[in-house]
């Protein structure tokens, strides 16, 4: 049996399903393999199993072989270990970037290297395009599913060998021919949230790795409000679980968590979903990463996304040469931008790279730095 030509990313979901389906009807030579990432830790939550099924369904009806890779240890010591990691240090991490960046484009393409295939292709909603010489990552058709920003840490190694099918595609029209084509998966719910975590609380799941500390929710001039279970399971920006309900001598308006101090175990809130304590206008990033392998220029301006689905925002890039670092100025104020989120950086349609968001200049977070200093 003849090696085939292309691998397709087979996660049980109706993207991948449709991914292959495409593939297939062009002529392509394909198989499909399914992984493994998330050992099941016994809660019950772990849904590989039935992603597996399906996979298999899937791969049946469309009469192409399957293959499987457990990766959960690879996945624990290059995603998982860093997500706990950035916890702990208050930070809130994106493990679907790692995710793509340590399993689905390196392990994965490896894996597909072995079984004797020139390219891979998964479900993602992106596209690639080659020009003189250089491949591209653009934004996928349908704006309101384009996933590019998870895919920003990729290279050109990976994307010259990376197929998106549906890249072109409205959600709409992959469920109409999952449909058609009598797919098991066509009316199967998407996956939302972070796949190791499942359907189970957030603070639940996190509180097994990192024990809860409590400590003191204050207002930004220092008044006590109420106690937090441990900062590092607060995000900024987030309302739900602070359980404030009215504080007296406050109005009854909603709290919002706008800043953590780790070393002092503080949980900063303030009220009003535009609380200027929210609002910042520069950050600072970690090493960036380009990939075309390089940056435009040493300054230059571009629109960035500093979370998933958030509108383009216009912005001036300045990079520290030695560092590889960014600095970012934002044409307008920014509402909780997150330390340990990734910043991506965009010219129109085509993703340039990105970073992860070291600092701020938001009022609090100023505050403790130059308490610090």
């Amino acid at each position: 049996m003849s090696a085939p030509g292309v691998i397709v990313g087979m996660s049980g979901g109706v993207d991948s399903s449709v991914a292959a389906l495409l593939l297939r009807d062009a002529g392509q030579s394909i198989a499909g393999l399914f992984m493994q990432n998330w050992a099941d830790d016994g809660s019950g939550e772990c849904r590989a199993e039935d992603d597996r099924r399906d996979a298999v369904a899937v791969c049946g009806r469309l009469g192409i072989p399957i293959h499987f890779r457990d990766f959960s240890a690879e996945y624990w010591s290059g995603v998982f270990e860093h997500f706990v990691a950035e916890y702990a240090a208050g930070r809130t991490p994106n493990p679907d970037v790692l995710c793509n960046r340590e399993i689905k484009f390196k392990h994965f393409l490896d894996a597909a290297r072995d079984l004797g295939a020139e390219r891979i292709a998964t479900g993602h909603y992106a596209r690639v395009a080659q020009d003189g010489g250089q491949w591209r990552l653009l934004r996928a058709a349908d704006r309101s599913k384009d996933q590019s920003y998870f895919l920003h840490q990729l290279g050109q190694a990976q994307l010259s060998r990376t197929l998106f099918p549906l890249g072109d595609l409205p959600k709409t029209d992959v469920r109409d021919i999952a449909r058609k084509a009598g797919l098991p998966t066509a009316e199967k719910k998407d996956s939302t949230g972070i796949c190791f975590i499942g359907e189970r609380d957030f603070r639940s799941f996190l509180s097994q790795y990192l024990p809860a500390r409590e400590g003191e929710m204050r207002t930004p001039d220092g008044r006590v409000v109420g106690c937090h279970p441990g900062v590092f399971y607060f995000t900024l920006g987030q309302r739900e679980g602070l359980q404030l309900g009215g504080v007296r001598g406050f109005d009854a308006a909603p709290w919002y968590v706008v800043g953590k101090d780790v070393e002092r175990n503080v949980l900063v809130v303030d009220q009003g979903a535009d609380s200027p304590y929210l609002q910042s206008t520069r950050l600072w990033s970690e090493p960036a990463h380009w990939i075309g392998g390089a940056p435009p220029a040493r300054s230059f301006d571009c629109t960035a996304q500093t979370r998933y689905r958030q509108p383009e925002e216009p912005c001036q890039v300045s990079i520290d040469e030695s560092s590889g670092t960014l600095e970012i100025a934002f044409r307008n104020p920014q509402r909780a931008v997150t330390p340990g989120q990734s910043v991506v950086l965009y010219d129109g349609d085509t993703c340039l790279g990105g970073a992860v968001i070291a600092a701020t200049d938001a009022p609090l977070e100023r505050r403790l730095r130059e308490a610090a200093a």
